[in-house]
């Protein structure tokens, strides 16, 4: 099997090449939101390291969000035109659930019994996140919090929790408790595979016509304000 996985749902544009369960490529900037200009390129990277074309894929796998509004569609546009094209299967992959299995698939979890807890900045001391057990099933809905020192503090008085992502570094001051851990793990394509995986067993293809992000919140234009001369 051959995946190609695209993850554009927070700051970080990662695109890897799967060969069966190996990441056999990656390409990530971790710069800035650049990812209409670097998605396409990282995209035609990784296909030539390898010797292929998106004729020899078997599916693309796309984070669904919830994440960045702009990042997502970059990301879902590019992943629908290649599967449009091409007439591959797409696969949505939660964007928490692959935040957490880049904890459980490089074994980072400190105990059995210790729930993740991934965060995707949403902006101020907001973040989406969600609860998922060590063999990544989700044990929480997916919500956009307001952090604050009260938060998780039912989990938390009964077991640990790991808190990473990019939503979880400016949660670290406001979580004190003593279940409360944190781990400098951020958005990659390669915690992308294991759920396209399992999704490619099962069949879960979403429809390329009418598959839509989950934006989770609605998106707010803000206009600059003219400035006075």
């Amino acid at each position: 099997m051959l995946f190609l996985l695209i993850e554009t749902g927070t700051a970080v544009c990662s695109i890897a090449l799967a060969r069966d369960t190996q990441i056999v490529a990656l390409r990530e900037n971790k710069e800035g939101r650049a990812h209409a200009q670097v998605v396409a390129p990282f995209i035609n990277e990784v296909l030539e390291e390898q010797c292929c074309t998106v004729a020899g894929l078997d599916a693309v796998a796309v984070s669904e969000g919830p994440g960045s509004y702009t990042g997502l569609r970059v990301g879902v546009s590019t992943a629908k035109g290649i599967c449009f094209g091409a007439q591959k299967p797409l696969i949505a992959v939660n964007s928490l659930l692959s935040l957490a299995h880049s904890v459980i698939d490089n074994r980072l979890l400190p105990s059995p019994d210790c729930l993740i807890a991934p965060m995707i900045d949403a902006r101020r001391m907001e973040v989406y996140t969600a609860l998922f057990d060590a063999q990544g099933n989700q044990r929480s809905g997916i919500t956009a919090e307001i952090i604050d020192e009260k938060s998780f503090a039912a989990t938390l008085a009964q077991q640990p929790v790991l808190f990473i992502g990019d939503g979880a570094g400016k949660c670290q001051t406001l979580l004190q408790h003593p279940n409360a851990l944190f781990a400098d793990v951020t958005a990659t394509a390669a915690g992308m595979l294991r759920p396209a995986i399992n999704a490619f067993a099962q069949r879960k293809f979403v429809d390329i016509a009418y598959f839509e992000p989950l934006y989770l919140k609605d998106f707010v234009a803000t206009v600059a304000k003219k400035k006075i001369v």
